[in-house]
């Protein structure tokens, strides 16, 4: 029996980890359409998969981080500034795509009777009080919590510190950081499991019959974010590697956005993308820090739900919106979509700031939170998957361009 346990697991390990986790996606759909109740029972596998990934995630990039600055030698690129150029290109391309496939296909919104009860911000200066408060946080406080703002700070300033420790301390620092990997390793190889969780309890529970209201919305905001999955975002990575793109933008997306769909947390999917990069032979020093920045400010799929949703909300006021107005409206959407929290419906929050710059009420900006919820099934799953699988994009083709790749690269994922 032991003999035959061991030959199932080898068999099992040699199949890619890829094609268990759309295994176990197919498998959570056929269990969610014929046995409902025992879909809805088992939703607690992705409740813990996607828990086991928030709870090594803070623990990780503080880690990571901290080691890659305190490790770093003097002279070696890490090409984090052209990544964050691609950022913030990819992320204004978005909100601009969303300007105008809301231009061209205008919609409407059923607004709601009773509004969320969460907060937004008040304004961008209370956005950038909140950056400026999160970067002070305690660092317990915000691992804890998941402040990656508050995190990365700390990582950064302890990093730099310890690049003048004893070289025993900066070895210990890399032990520590290949054990933190490795339990990362483990967590992730629970994603088929996860999904299959994720995925029978999402449509036993939900399904998709509350959405067909907003199918025309619906229609807008993940037309929008296909065109910059599959045309922009392999443009401006044509632009930096002059080479074919789309080997590398399947992959990323294959094996980054599916995973980002169903945990619907860029923060949550920090480790994914971290084993992704190793896989793809980039080096530690620069997608360490590069994948962390991007779960917090890397967000095109939150600037075209703000700019698609705000647009929505003007066409059912019939406020006439000029050229002028429209490219101010997709420099916000980009400003508030980098303030976006990383979690699930981080970027709706940020809609009434959006609002206010066509003097809508907060009362009446709530009411688009609150129908942004309502979709929220497609349109977060679809934003996250969008947000986190460009992380790895945008890092892997700025490591490209320059030759920051390891000699253990991948060809055939690149």
């Amino acid at each position: 029996m032991s003999d035959l346990s061991t030959r199932l697991f080898r068999a099992y390990s040699r199949i890619s980890l890829v094609t268990q986790i759309i295994t176990g996606l197919v498998a959570g759909c056929l269990l969610a359409v014929l046995l409902p109740e025992a879909a809805r029972s088992l939703s607690w596998l992705g409740d813990l998969f996607v828990a086991g990934l928030k709870a090594v995630a803070p623990v990780l990039v503080f880690v990571l981080v901290t080691t890659s600055l305190a490790t770093h030698k003097q002279g070696q690129p890490t090409h984090i500034r052209p990544i964050l150029v691609l950022y913030a290109l990819g992320t204004l391309g978005a909100a601009v795509v969303a300007v105008i496939a809301s231009s061209l296909f205008p919609t409407t919104l059923i607004l709601v009777s009773e509004t969320s009860e969460v907060v937004a911000p008040s304004g961008i200066g209370a956005v950038l009080k909140t950056l400026l408060f999160n970067i002070v946080d305690n660092p317990v406080h915000a691992l804890l919590e998941g402040n990656y703002i508050g995190i990365l700070a700390w990582a950064i300033g302890l990093g730099v510190a310890l690049r003048y420790a004893r070289d025993t301390t900066r070895e210990l620092l890399g032990d520590i950081s290949d054990g933190v990997m490795f339990i990362v390793k483990g967590v992730i190889r629970f994603a088929p499991l996860g999904v299959f969780g994720l995925v029978a309890g999402t449509l036993a529970q939900s399904g998709f019959s509350v959405l067909a209201s907003y199918l025309k919305l619906l229609l807008v905001l993940v037309g929008s974010m296909l065109f910059v999955a599959l045309l922009l975002n392999p443009l401006i990575v044509y632009w930096k590697i002059r080479r074919n793109p789309y080997p590398l933008v399947l992959t990323c997306l294959r094996e980054s956005g599916i995973t980002a769909f169903f945990t619907r947390s860029s923060a949550a999917n920090i480790p994914v993308n971290m084993q992704l990069c190793e896989r793809l032979g980039l080096h530690k020093d620069t997608y360490s820090i590069a994948i962390p920045l991007g779960a917090t400010i890397n967000m095109g799929g939150a600037a075209i739900t703000i700019t698609v949703l705000t647009l929505a909300a003007v066409n059912t006021l019939g406020i006439v919106v000029d050229v002028p107005t429209t490219i101010l409206l997709s420099l916000l959407a980009s400003i508030c979509a980098c303030g976006a929290s990383g979690v699930a419906g981080g970027s709706l929050l940020l809609i009434p700031l959006a609002c206010s710059l066509f003097g809508i009420s907060n009362d009446l900006a709530m009411q688009v939170v609150a129908v942004g919820f309502i979709i929220g099934v497609v349109q977060d799953s679809t934003e996250t998957a969008l947000n986190s699988s460009t992380d790895a994009l945008f890092t892997a083709a700025s490591c490209i361009a320059h030759g920051d790749t390891a000699e253990v690269a991948d060809e055939r994922l690149i």
